[in-house]
């Protein structure tokens, strides 16, 4: 028995003076609002309505039932629109991971616009150029650059993060500059040490993938680091586009080897497998997307989970 749909036969048959402008308005057969209304009397043991062949009229127990079954339907009502209005409202905290140099320079303006457009949302933008555990550390989004382990996480991919190589006029002036890839093994080299291998360096050229073997000077786990390196003159940096491209741009660093572009590293946007996800966090997820890849997905650039 359907309590609830009883009761709204009941209302509708009171309110609409017979069971077939009932059914009309329910979209139901008149059968089945007799029906309803039948399960009711049988559930309450009390004949709520007298029906004869010319007209029908409550009962005293029906005229009673009347008046708790429309307050019942209207406490229902309200409080699915009180569930829907809060499942519509964006409010509550976000908690995000993302590397350094893409948090400062491309998250963080998209995070403000969107805490300025939902005004009941904060954040905690935690930026680490290591990786996060993000059930441990209680991340509910995170920006994940380099190849995804199995860790169950939903993940879209976005734009490949674009990397350069580049190194400062004092130290090409002081030992000259790499002509082909081969030559960066005669050079200092700065590497980041959250890559598989530090040691080795995939550059993408005009026949294909090539790899080199490099003996880095120093070996880091800060993006910012590496670009203070190539700045201060130490050797020949790797890194993002995004770190390095002010300074590329302004002389303090000259790109190397242009024609040999670093391959690409995959990045994609984690959020915890949560189903459903809350409002926030689902609507700050969109939110970056829309931001990220401006182009609708592929099938191929759904979200997947990784486990």
């Amino acid at each position: 028995m359907d309590y609830l749909k009883c009761v709204q036969s009941f209302i509708t048959a009171t309110e609409s003076g017979s069971f077939t402008a009932a059914a009309d308005k329910l979209g139901i057969t008149p059968a089945m609002v007799g029906k309803h209304i039948q399960m009711l009397e049988n559930r309450t043991g009390c004949v709520l309505i007298n029906r004869t062949t010319r007209r029908q009229g409550l009962t005293e127990a029906g005229h009673r039932f009347y008046l708790y079954g429309v307050q019942i339907l209207a406490t229902i009502e309200d409080a699915d629109s009180l569930a829907r209005h809060l499942n519509e409202q964006v409010t509550g905290m976000l908690r995000i991971s993302a590397p350094v140099a893409f948090g400062q320079r491309i998250l963080t303006p998209i995070l403000s616009k969107f805490l300025q457009r939902y005004p009941a949302v904060n954040a905690d933008l935690v930026l680490s150029d290591r990786r996060v555990d993000m059930i441990e550390e209680r991340f509910q989004i995170a920006i994940r650059i380099g190849n995804l382990q199995d860790e169950g996480y939903v993940a879209v991919p976005l734009p490949p993060y674009e990397m350069v190589l580049a190194a400062s006029p004092a130290y090409l002036a002081a030992h000259g500059t790499p002509l082909t890839p081969a030559d960066l093994s005669r050079h200092n080299c700065v590497s980041f040490s959250q890559w598989r291998s530090a040691h080795r360096w995939q550059l993408q050229g005009p026949k294909g993938q090539i790899d080199v073997d490099i003996v880095p000077r120093l070996t880091v786990d800060s993006g910012e680091a590496i670009r203070q390196a190539g700045l201060s003159g130490l050797g020949v940096v790797m890194h993002s586009r995004v770190t390095l491209q002010d300074d590329i741009d302004t002389g303090r660093l000259h790109r190397v080897l242009p024609d040999y572009a670093p391959v690409s590293r995959p990045m994609h946007l984690l959020r915890l497998p949560i189903r459903p996800a809350a409002t926030v966090v689902s609507s700050f997820f969109e939110y970056l997307l829309q931001e990220l890849v401006p182009q609708p997905a592929s099938p191929g650039g759904a979200a997947h989970i990784i486990g």
